[in-house]
Parts: structure tokens; sequence; C-alpha cells
């Protein structure tokens, strides 16, 4: 263990991929924010390996294990009240000048009824308030921050839509608008604002860029929108994303120095990792050099959350690429063993292989295996369990490490000649989607870009979405909410049932 290295520098090895963000729960912050200002956890709790919860905090350079220096924080899980101090959001609020931090605006939270509002009504105070709250955060906490869009599938489940107020996808697209305008006339200090663009197919996400695409234009507003926000369809269909990069380059809304940035909400394929890079280094080379495309997804916090750990990386060529999870010790007899955590699960055939993180690599089994057989939680009571909830804190620290080391590595392989099933075919060089990609921005002309991605639409079908469509399916749906409620990979549903668990956890 003294032999570990000091640090493993994710940022020193981003080079020029697109951006992948963590989406940081607040179970995570809490127990680093926590730490710094009271006796949060105790000394006699924290791993001999990890002994200051600051190494577990990858946006600290100077005292992280693997520092990294960009993240997504949602403000559906945040406190919103900037006014007041609350160290359960310090490792966002007291973070160093050199990171960067992307403020999600809760809009799902508008479309699952959590934050309960008719947000179509122009005139409304619980909609009035909400909205002041999430842009004064935004303003105050983040590097960037996006609309507060209303995602248009929200009307499609009766007792949401009614909590929200939202009766059609013109309701939706009317909300949106209330929200742009005051984000608009409103915003403050250095914050970059992002533009969600949303539509559940392709003919409501054309439509729904022609009625907000001028809030992004410096001729028409002094307080422009300074980037992109990819939503919906946009953000799974690489038809239509492809489709609507042409479109804003020769709308004149790509522009270096002033539309600089495009996100990509809840994208967790590594294939769509190497994708995304493709994309970024197109837009880089013809036409804006200052470009960035970042991505995020919740999947290292969730995966914990339901027992389930990160133990390899697949990059083999010619096949699926992914990062491999399945369920970890958990056991009260590990209570007393002090094997590492690495040699424990591989010896008893818990993992059929492990792949060490700065954090595991610095655990014993017992670390995380904390109540033996007759001990009592927090709560008083003797669970099943064998973890405590810092258990589970330990273990997203894992699971983070290897998500920004597996969209890293996807990167680094891909360059080496080594390519995922999804974007290659073995018989037909037409299938290369990386050099379409590329035919597409070098084309220089709107009319010859557009062409070559409707003839090229056979390609863009082989390539899976984040959503599980592949593109003729994402062209011809006519709404995303039934997959939205069907993936298993990454959704914001599946981030709020696992949040409320985790915040059961940290309640005990």
């Amino acid at each position: 263990m003294d032999q570990l290295p000091a640090q493993h520098d994710l940022s020193a090895a981003q080079n020029d991929y697109a951006l992948f963000l963590p989406a940081v729960s607040s179970f995570y912050s809490t127990y680093i924010g926590r730490q710094r200002h009271e006796n949060y956890i105790d000394a006699t709790r924290m791993p001999a390996g990890i002994p200051d919860m600051e190494m577990m905090n990858f946006l600290n350079d100077q005292l992280g294990l693997f520092p990294y220096k960009w993240c997504l924080y949602s403000a559906g899980h945040a406190d919103l009240d900037v006014k007041k101090f609350n160290p359960k959001e310090d490792m966002i609020r007291g973070r160093g000048k050199h990171t960067t931090v992307l403020a999600d605006s809760g809009g799902f939270q508008i479309a699952k009824g959590v934050w309960p509002a008719r947000w179509a009504d122009a005139t409304d105070k619980a909609a009035e308030k909400k909205r002041a709250a999430v842009l004064e955060w935004q303003c105050t906490i983040a590097d960037y921050g996006m609309t507060m869009d209303v995602p248009t599938w929200t009307y499609l489940n009766p007792e949401w839509a009614a909590k929200a107020g939202i009766a059609s996808y013109e309701d939706a697209v009317l909300a949106t608008s209330y929200n742009n305008d005051y984000w608009l006339a409103n915003r403050f200090g250095d914050t970059k604002i992002l533009n969600v663009l949303q539509g559940s197919n392709h003919a409501e996400a054309d439509y729904w860029y022609e009625t907000f695409k001028s809030y992004s234009d410096p001729n028409k507003h002094k307080n422009h929108f300074n980037g992109w926000g990819m939503g919906g369809q946009n953000m799974c269909d690489v038809h239509l994303i492809l489709k609507r990069l042409i479109t804003l380059i020769h709308d004149g809304l790509l522009e270096k120095g002033v539309h600089d940035w495009m996100h990509f909400l809840g994208t967790s394929k590594l294939e769509w990792a190497v994708l995304l890079t493709a994309i970024q280094r197109s837009i880089r080379q013809y036409h804006n050099s200052n470009f960035t495309i970042s991505f995020d997804c919740a999947s290292p916090f969730l995966a914990t959350a339901n027992g389930q750990l990160y133990h390899s990386i697949a990059t083999d060529n010619r096949d699926k690429w992914s990062y491999r999870m399945s369920p970890t010790a958990d056991n009260k007899k590990y209570a007393t063993d002090s094997r590492l955590f690495r040699d424990a699960v591989i010896q008893d055939g818990i993992h059929p292989q492990f792949e060490d993180s700065p954090i595991s690599a610095r655990l014993k089994i017992s670390d995380v295996c904390y109540y033996k057989p007759g001990d009592l939680n927090k709560i008083g009571k003797e669970g099943k369990t064998s973890w405590d909830s810092f258990s589970y804190a330990l273990l997203m620290g894992h699971n983070v490490w290897m998500h920004i080391e597996a969209v890293q590595r996807a990167n680094r392989v891909f360059d080496s000649g080594t390519a995922p099933d999804m974007l290659v075919h073995p018989m037909d060089p037409d299938f290369d989607v990386v050099k379409v990609i590329d035919r597409v921005f070098a084309a220089q002309d709107r009319q010859k870009s557009l062409q070559i991605i409707d003839d090229h639409a056979r390609v863009w079908e082989r390539v899976i979405g984040t959503r599980g469509f592949t593109g003729k399916r994402a062209v011809n749906a006519s709404s995303m909410f039934s997959a939205l409620f069907e993936v298993a990979e990454e959704t914001e549903i599946q981030d709020e049932l696992d949040q409320s668990r985790l915040d059961a956890l940290e309640a005990e």
C-alpha cells in the first residue's frame, strides 16, 4: 500500500476528448463537504489507506487521489439557498478556481411533478419562486448553467402533467419560453448559459429549435445564451444531432468565442464517448477551434446505490464496449477480514476480474463490509447488510474513477486503431461512422452537408442511441416516453429513485 502513487491525474489524461462530467450525487458530496467542517466520519471509521476524506474529492487537485476538474451538479438535488452556508454543498461551492461545474436546471423535476406549479401560466407564483431560486443558484455556484427546459413528454403522464400544469406539447414549449425569458432577463455574473433543445422526434425537435434559437442569437439579444444543451431526441440520435449541428453552424449559432460549449444530457455508452470526440474534433478542425462537447451520467453513483461495483472495462476490437459492473461483496463475515479488497473479491469468486482504482487499492474488504454479526446501525437496528452508509461513499469513489478511466481509455484505444462494433462494419467501409462524420463537417456547404447526412442514413441506423434506439427507430418514433421507462442504463427517473434511497441512507 505504501508504494501506491500519490495521485492518478485524470485531468492531465483528458487530451482532446469529449468531456465526461460525473453527475455528482448529493449523497457523495455530503461526505466531502461535512467532513470539512465537522467530525462527520469518525477517524476510527476512515480506512488506513484513506485517512482524509479529501482524498476522495476529485475536484481537489492537491489532495484528491484522482484529480479531475469537471463535473455536473443538478438543481434537483441541491440546496438552492445560496445565502445560507450549507456544508453539504461545500464540495461544489468551495471548489478551487481550476475546476469547471455545469449546473443542470432541474427541468426533470418539473416534468416529474416534484416541483409542482402551473408552469405554462406566466403568472403562477410557485413557478416564479422556483425559477428565481434556480437561476440565482446557477449564477452563484456554476461556470455553466442550463436553461430550465420542460421536457416534451411531460404531458404524457396524467399525474405528472397535472402537477406541472402541462397538458400538451404546446404547453411544454410555452412553459419553456417563460423560463427562457426569465433566464435572458435576469442572468448575472460570469456563468455561461446553455440553451437546451428538446423534442421527442425529428419534427418536434425541429420545431423546438426554430422556436428557441433566437435566444442564442447575439444579433437579437445582448444577453444571449452561450451554448447548447442536447436533450430528448437531440442527445440520442446521430442523424438528428448532425443535422442540428450543421444547421447551427450555418445559422451562425456555433461561433468561436460566442457558442463554444454543447452538452449532451444523460449519455453513458462508451461508443458514444468516442463518437462525440469525433464530432468535437471535426468541428474544431473545420469551424470552431474552441468548441467543446461534454456529456454526463450518474451511473457511478446509481450503480453503488444498487450494490453494483464497476470491476472491469471492455474495449475489444469489433465488439461491444462497456464498463462492466455486478453485485459486489456484502457479507458480515468480512468485517474481520484483513485482506485487500481486490484480493478478497477475486479469491472468493465475487468478481471474475477486478481492476483497482486509486480508492479500492487502498481498501481492505473490512473497510466496505463494516458491520459484524450483532452490530447495530445508526438507527439502533441490526440490518441484513454489512455495509454502513460510508461503505456506499467509498464504493462511489471507486466507480467514479472507473467511469472516467473507461471514457478516456475508450478514446485512447480508438485512437490506436481499435474500434467498437457499433462504429464500423467488417465488409463495408461506408459504415465507418467517424469518417462519414468528418466528411459532413468538411463539406462547408449547408445543403451538401445535409445531403451527406441523409445519404448515410443506414450508417446512423447502426449506432444504438443512449436510449436504446437506432437511428431508424428514432426517426420514426412518435414519442420517447415509453423508452424513458424501459431503458436500464441511464435515466433521470432511475436517478430520482436511487437518490431517494441514498437520502434514506444518509439519514440513518
